[in-house]
């Protein structure tokens, strides 16, 4: 389970891509439960061979967040109520120049590149200077959440 129940992060699209020399990465397939206009986020989530399941409430910078992992089976049994709210990526996190982490996710069915990085307050979310590789703050474009891009928003091929 998440040790903190409030997520503060801002997203960026991607302005260039920067070196990944050196760069972990993993696929990622992503499901959500509800659709966007409901208050509350349940979201499956595969991530490598591990399997979660997480609970997030509304908000755009700042928002509570509750994940847990499963096993494979329980994913299995959950996954068919996502119907067709699934978005399947590659996250690439890497550290930035001031040792801040960036999840930086290229999506597999769009012409999409987004940026993440959180924070540990909101004031040094807002204090945050991103890299010049980082492109539009989209943080509080809606548009740009993934429980939207799963349900075939911004560029679906």
């Amino acid at each position: 389970m998440t040790d903190n129940p409030v997520e503060i992060e801002r997203k960026f699209l991607v302005a260039e891509l920067p070196s990944l020399d050196g760069v972990d990465s993993k696929k990622i397939r992503q499901g959500y439960v509800t659709v966007p206009s409901d208050s509350v986020q349940v979201r499956l989530r595969q991530k490598g061979k591990k399997f979660f399941i997480t609970v997030k409430g509304k908000g755009k910078m700042m928002r509570s967040e509750r994940e847990s992992e499963i096993d494979a089976a329980t994913f299995d049994r959950l996954w068919p109520a996502t119907g067709d709210r699934c978005i399947a990526k590659t996250r690439w996190t890497g550290l930035l120049e001031d040792g801040r982490t960036f999840e930086l996710d290229l999506f597999d069915d769009r012409d999409l590149r987004l940026v993440e990085v959180e924070f540990q307050s909101v004031e040094e979310a807002e204090a945050f200077v991103p890299p010049a590789w980082f492109g539009e703050d989209v943080t509080g474009n809606p548009s740009y959440s993934n429980n939207v891009l799963a349900s075939g928003g911004v560029g679906v091929a």
